[in-house]
């Protein structure tokens, strides 16, 4: 399986052959490089070790700095384990660029969403709230009743109620990438994809195509 990390830049839109608007996210994809290799025969499992965004020394904590100058690699800030099949030519130290995909082609892409702190169950979970009227004074974006009678006689687990909002990782799905630009490390998909700027990003293939 194809992957890439990158960092979310920000959106904008460009158009199509036709004349349409297509809004569209770029990133910054890459460089990347190989950390490690993981067999089935030697871990159980089947996967690399990917390592972006290049960094000072003093910028990274020190077992993590010495495993990257044991194995001669660039000092990177971000590691991130991707599987693939056993029988791809991954090596140590070898560097994955954007154009490790290609235009038309759909990716997964998983971020962490905004953090949005402790909100309630109006803005989290979209509920209507209370009566606006009929003597109703401070109850307009309460929740209502979270029990029940006799049973179960208590809060059943997962009752949408307040608390902390965003602050997840979410996955956007069969993205459709539609620039590439390996000399500048871009990467532009269509749509939104989670996070904020500056956020990262694992970009792999997708599983969905259809």
């Amino acid at each position: 399986m194809k992957g890439i990390l990158g960092k979310k830049l920000g959106m904008t839109q460009i158009f199509d052959s036709q004349g349409r608007v297509i809004p569209i996210t770029v990133i910054e994809a890459g460089p990347c490089f190989v950390a490690q290799r993981k067999t089935l025969a030697r871990d159980g499992y089947s996967a690399i070790q990917l390592g972006f965004e290049e960094v000072p020394a003093r910028k990274l904590n020190r077992p993590l700095l010495r495993r990257l100058q044991r194995k001669n690699l660039p000092l990177v800030r971000h590691l991130r384990e991707l599987r693939v099949q056993e029988d791809e030519g991954y090596e140590v130290g070898q560097k994955i660029l954007a154009d490790v995909f290609a235009t038309g082609e759909r990716v997964d892409i998983i971020g962490t969403s905004k953090g949005k702190g402790f909100a309630g169950v109006v803005k989290r979970h979209g509920f209507a709230g209370g009566p606006k009227t009929h003597g109703q004074s401070d109850r307009h974006r309460t929740p209502g009743s979270i029990g029940a009678c006799k049973w179960p006689g208590r809060v059943l687990k997962g009752q949408r109620m307040a608390g902390h909002m965003g602050n997840a990782t979410h996955t956007a799905q069969n993205l459709q990438v539609v620039l590439v630009d390996s000399e500048r490390n871009l990467l532009a998909v269509r749509g939104p994809v989670p996070g904020m700027k500056g956020g990262l990003l694992v970009i792999k293939e997708a599983r969905k195509q259809g």
